[in-house]
């Protein structure tokens, strides 16, 4: 069996739609994916309408936390002491983090980008839980779709087509 495939989902704050995207990889990649989440300027405070949205589809949440991106760069100092995975595949869902100067990730992984609106500050609250429910599915079916191709066999660059594909699915 083939190791899992290492994803890393960036957003700037790494408090709703990066943490959504960690945990609904983890979740619907069943082993066969293991993904993180980080942020260029961390809140360090998981948004908890995140944790309310994800706990509402049955998806586990457990170890989310609001971290930095430099926890997995090439010069990473991670709280736990290991060392950062080398990924095969990096996702952006916010503008912002799309557009920073990204850290140079070793391995040269596959990086895409997958636009979702921000819920995090839509008011008032029942409004922010629809907002998040939108970012939710958005990024369901856009996962799903990725992790129904079959990545052990496409290249860097088929990979990187059908990711830009999905997103303009949507």
């Amino acid at each position: 069996m083939q190791p899992p495939f290492h994803v890393l989902i960036l957003c700037t704050g790494n408090s709703a739609r990066s943490i959504l995207g960690e945990m609904l990889f983890n979740h619907l990649g069943a082993g066969r994916v293991r993904a993180w989440s980080a942020g260029s300027k961390p809140g360090g405070v998981v948004n908890p309408v995140a944790l309310e949205t994800l706990a509402r589809h049955g998806v586990p949440a457990d170890g989310a936390r609001s971290k930095s991106w430099d926890e997995f760069g090439p010069d990473a100092a991670r709280p736990d002491g290991t060392s950062p995975p080398q990924f095969d595949f990096i996702f952006t869902v916010c503008d912002n983090a799309a557009s920073e100067p990204c850290p140079i990730w070793p391995g040269h992984p596959t990086t895409a980008h997958w636009g979702i609106a921000d819920p995090a500050h839509v008011e008032p609250l029942e409004a922010r839980r629809a907002a998040f429910e939108d970012a939710y599915q958005a990024l369901d079916q856009r996962i799903s779709a990725f992790l129904a191709l079959p990545l052990e066999t496409l290249s860097r660059d088929e990979v990187l087509a059908a990711a830009r594909r999905i997103h303009a699915g949507d």
